[in-house]
Formats: C-alpha cells, sequence, structure tokens
C-alpha cells in the first residue's frame, strides 16, 4: 500500500529544511516513492525482478548531500546509516570489512522496530512494574513473597492486604515513595574484560561485538540482592517487563524485512576511493574497496549475528566533491551500478540568506531559542541576514568552500559575547543587523591571514 508522500510532496517537505538543490530533491523523492510503488506490486511476477535506482550526488561539502538522505530516510521511517567510504580498505588491508555497513544497517533497523514494539506494550509494562513495586513493599522482603495470611483469619488477611496495596498504589502514583529504598535482585556489575580491549585496533570491532554476545550467551549474567530506591527499581523492572513482553525473534525477522526492503545506506567520500589513474598501491587499494562495495550494490546476502541479509534492494547514495577525480575514474562496474547522477550547485549568497532565514532549525532560530534561556530576546533585521551570508560567501570564495557549514562557525562567533556575558544583554532587545554584525566580526573579516583559522 502507497503511503500519502508523492514525489511532489516529498520535495516540498524537503524544502522546509534544505534550501535550493531541487534536482537532488527531486532524484530521492522518486527513489523513495518508486520503492513503494515495488512494496504495492504485491504478487506481481516482476517486483523481485525491480530494482533500487541509486544514487551520486556530486557536490561541495556543506550543500546538503548528507541532509537530503538523512531528512528523506526519517520521513520514510526507514533504517539509514552514513558511513565514509575512506573507513573501508581491501579485504587484506588494515581497515573496516565492508560488509560491516549492513550489519550496522541491520542494527538501526532493530533499534527501530523494538522502538515501536516498546510503544506497544508500554502501558502494560508499566502495570505490571506497579505489581511487582507493591508486591516487593507489601513483602518487606523481596519482591515474589506475598503477605502470609495468619491460621484462622485468611479473609480478615486479604482484605488487609487490599487496604494497604490501595495504600501503597495511591503513594506509588503520587510519586511520594520514589526514595525509600528496598531490595532488590540486580544483575552483577560486569568484572574484568575476557578479550583484550580491541577498540584500539581498526576493523576490530565486528569482532569484538561477536566475542562479547559469544561470551554472554556462555556466562550468563548473575543476580544479586541490592538496596535501591523506589525510583531506581522502577526503571530495572520496566526494562525486565519490556523484555518479558517483547519477542526478539519477531523484532529481528521485522528488522531483517525492513533492512532488506527500506534500508538507505548513504556512503560519503566515495571520490576518495576513486582511482586518479596513477600506479602504486594507494590506487590498488581504493579499486579494491569500489571492489568490495561491487557485491552489496549489485545485491548480495551478508551474513549477520541476527540472520542473513539480502542487499538487492537496498538504496544506496553515494555522495562526493569530485574537485580531483571525477565519477568515471571510479570502475565502470561500479559507476553502472548508480545510474542516477545529481549534480548539487555551490550556495550563492542569496542561498545563505534563505538557510539563515528559512528551515524550521534555522541556525538563526536555534540561537534565539538558546539565549531566550538567558532572558536574551535577539532581533534578527534583514540586513543582518545580509550582512552575514556576505561574510559566509566571501570566506567561501577566498578560503576552502565548506557551505553551509561556515555560518556555524560564523555565527558561533557573532554570538560569542551574549553567550559569555547574557546577563549584560537581557534588559533589551538584542537587534542583529549590518552594524552589529560588522562591529562583532570586522576586526576578524579584516585579517585576512586570522579570518583562515577563525572563520
Amino acid at each position: 500500500m502507497l503511503s500519502e508522500w508523492k514525489p511532489a510532496e516529498i520535495v516540498r517537505h524537503l524544502d522546509q529544511f534544505i534550501i535550493g538543490q531541487g534536482d537532488a530533491k527531486k532524484a530521492v523523492s522518486i527513489a523513495l516513492r518508486n520503492r513503494e510503488r515495488r512494496q504495492a506490486l504485491g504478487e506481481h511476477p516482476l517486483r523481485e525482478e525491480i530494482h533500487p535506482k541509486n544514487i551520486i550526488m556530486i557536490g561541495p561539502t556543506g550543500v546538503g548531500k548528507t541532509e537530503i538522505a538523512r531528512r528523506l530516510a526519517k520521513m520514510a521511517n526507514a533504517p539509514f546509516i552514513k558511513v565514509e567510504a575512506t573507513k573501508y580498505t581491501e579485504v587484506g588491508y588494515v581497515g573496516r570489512d565492508v560488509e560491516s555497513m549492513i550489519r550496522d544497517l541491520l542494527m538501526t533497523a532493530i533499534k527501530i522496530v523494538r522502538a515501536e514494539y516498546e510503544e506497544k506494550s508500554k502501558a502494560e509494562a508499566e502495570k505490571r512494574t506497579e505489581e511487582r513495586l507493591l508486591d516487593i513493599l507489601l513483602s518487606g522482603k523481596s519482591e515474589t513473597t506475598t503477605t502470609a495470611a495468619t491460621e484462622g483469619s485468611e479473609q480478615t488477611a486479604d482484605e488487609d492486604e487490599k487496604i494497604a496495596r490501595d495504600i501503597f498504589r495511591k503513594k506509588l502514583r503520587a510519586g511520594q515513595l520514589e526514595d525509600r529504598e528496598i531490595e532488590l535482585k540486580m544483575p552483577q556489575q560486569a568484572g574484568p574484560q575476557v578479550a583484550v580491549q580491541m577498540m584500539a585496533i581498526p576493523g576490530m570491532e565486528d569482532l569484538e561485538n561477536q566475542m562479547q554476545n559469544m561470551l554472554g550467551d556462555i556466562f550468563p549474567k548473575k543476580k544479586e540482592r541490592k538496596k535501591v530506591t523506589i525510583a531506581q527499581a522502577r526503571k530495572a523492572l520496566y526494562q525486565e517487563e519490556l523484555d518479558a513482553l517483547i519477542d526478539f525473534e519477531k523484532i529481528k525477522e521485522e528488522a531483517i524485512h525492513r533492512t532488506e526492503n527500506s534500508g538507505i545506506v548513504f556512503i560519503d567520500e566515495i571520490d576518495k576511493i576513486a582511482s586518479r589513474g596513477g600506479k602504486g598501491s594507494p590506487d590498488v587499494s581504493r579499486e579494491g574497496v569500489q571492489r568490495d562495495i561491487l557485491p552489496l550494490v549489485e545485491g548480495s546476502t551478508v551474513n549477520t549475528k541476527h540472520g542473513a541479509v539480502k542487499t538487492d534492494h537496498i538504496l544506496f547514495i553515494a555522495a562526493g566533491a569530485f574537485h580531483i577525480s571525477s565519477v568515471t575514474d571510479l570502475i565502470p562496474e561500479l559507476q553502472g551500478r548508480f545510474p542516477i547522477r545529481v549534480e548539487l550547485k555551490p550556495l550563492l549568497k542569496e542561498d545563505y540568506v534563505s538557510i539563515l532565514k528559512t528551515p524550521k532549525n534555522a541556525l538563526s532560530k536555534q540561537y534565539q531559542a538558546l539565549l531566550s534561556t538567558e532572558n536574551v530576546n535577539i532581533a534578527f533585521e534583514a540586513s543582518g541576514y545580509d550582512a552575514i551570508a556576505e561574510i559566509a560567501y566571501e570566506m567561501n570564495s577566498r578560503n576552502e568552500n565548506i557551505g553551509a557549514r561556515r555560518l556555524h562557525t560564523i555565527l558561533e562567533k557573532l554570538f560569542e559575547r551574549l553567550s559569555f556575558e547574557p546577563e549584560n544583554f537581557s534588559k533589551g532587545d538584542v537587534v542583529v543587523d549590518r552594524a552589529f554584525v560588522e562591529k562583532e566580526l570586522s576586526e576578524i573579516v579584516k585579517n585576512q591571514d586570522l579570518s583562515k583559522f577563525i572563520l
């Protein structure tokens, strides 16, 4: 069944967060809709033959490549990971195995699905947690012992227990017992590490995770009785009840399904592994990484600790600046697996103004919200936006072009005094106009040598 997100609506949604780059937005919106169309085919014989049209985004840093992919995945509630191609090396070299990106994607899917299952089980888990806390309070000793009825007065004991239970229930719900200490069985703290710390060795993260899971199964955690507050006990018991209510096998099954049919892998810096026609080991290694990535993009099966994952219908979005190399420097087989290529345009001064004003999460709005907590009211004037945009454009033209990320640096410097001494600016509005911007940044902008390091 198709969702309400039609391509034009997807683009309009992305417009709320990313300025310009219409071609890229259109390409990803069509790619997302085509995946839904494929799944809506049901038992159609062509369904398995329809593969996603992978995308390469070409453009300088800071123009919205990553943000487009991230927002797309968020609105589709799809498993998404961003990886840097430079993290991976050819098999036989020191570095991460390219298949680990699919394992990471599956873990993201498991988190999404588990959160959904937990939300469905939340009410029941809270109810069970409350009952277990009442059992502990009434027993005075343990979480399982019930109040023993005295001989010959069972009915009276039952009535007394019911009254006491209701009293404790009201106090629990009113938060009056949060600091009261009770005894509870808690997992023992982990002892000395059995395995050597392998995280320091590149490429060993996956092996360490596998060993920890294996050792966890062989040596289950023991519990010991501890004194904890009701607040601490509630968290521990709630998690236990959630785990008891949730079928992890179903979560894994659903997560694998979503990974295979909705997963999005964003491979950044793919231009860094493009061979530039030279000779020697660096280019050999780059080409090796491309050849290792190729089976994933073509469609293969990756074994994970939670089950096998097919990559045939995972959407791959690659991105790179391609300043030195070009897309044609990638191996032909990999080029062919990214049929859609979109070029993102460098930002103009007008784009910086729009980025400051328009998006829901605009930086100007973020600073207004942050400093409002200190009773500092910031009011932006049009001339202020223009002045900031001019500095950003000039700095990117003069130095390395880092796109919209330049605005983060400029605004942080612009509001440095306000952030450091907010009490001096809380009596009236702080008007951010051209004069204010020039006053705060003029010395840095004039000093070209200094601006290289600060702006």
